[in-house]
């Protein structure tokens, strides 16, 4: 499991914030003490995975907001918790996961969706959402994005 945290954070200390605010600075500012050497900090080169949150009711990317990936084992049908990760200003959380670790199959992205809503004084009626699909060819490229409104999302495979 690796730590992607925010590029820019909008909570400083001494400011009132959302506790997802408050949990993206704290992680930004321990994530060079916590991260053990043997853990995925950092990847050769972009993600066979990708993702980008856009929030369709007000317009703007969907920053700061927590998600984890998970991998189905086919013999047992459990999820093993691959990442977790934090999207960037830009609504995306680059680095998910990599080329060697990513094989065909079935994996799930968690989006916390109630602590984004959160954040901003609103409330949403999906607390989280979850996208399960399946890889068949691991050397093609992967882009599931999720459109969001706090009554609604959509998602489809870009490219």
């Amino acid at each position: 499991m690796r730590l992607q945290t925010p590029a820019t954070t909008t909570w400083q200390p001494g400011q009132n914030g959302s506790i997802a605010h408050m949990s993206a600075y704290r992680l930004q500012q321990l994530k060079g003490h916590i991260l053990p050497g043997n853990k995925i900090t950092a990847m050769a080169g972009p993600s066979p995975l990708t993702t980008h949150v856009l929030n369709t009711a007000m317009g703007v990317p969907g920053a700061n907001m927590g998600l984890s990936l998970y991998r189905q084992d086919p013999s047992t049908s459990t999820w093993s918790l691959i990442t977790t990760g934090i999207t960037n200003a830009d609504g995306r959380c680059p680095g998910l996961i990599t080329t060697q670790m990513f094989t065909s199959g079935v994996y799930r992205l968690h989006f916390e969706t109630a602590q984004y809503w959160e954040s901003m004084g609103e409330t949403c009626f999906y607390p989280y959402v979850e996208i399960v699909f399946t890889t068949n060819d691991p050397g093609k490229k992967y882009h599931v994005p999720l459109l969001l409104s706090r009554f609604s999302y959509s998602t489809y495979r870009g490219s």
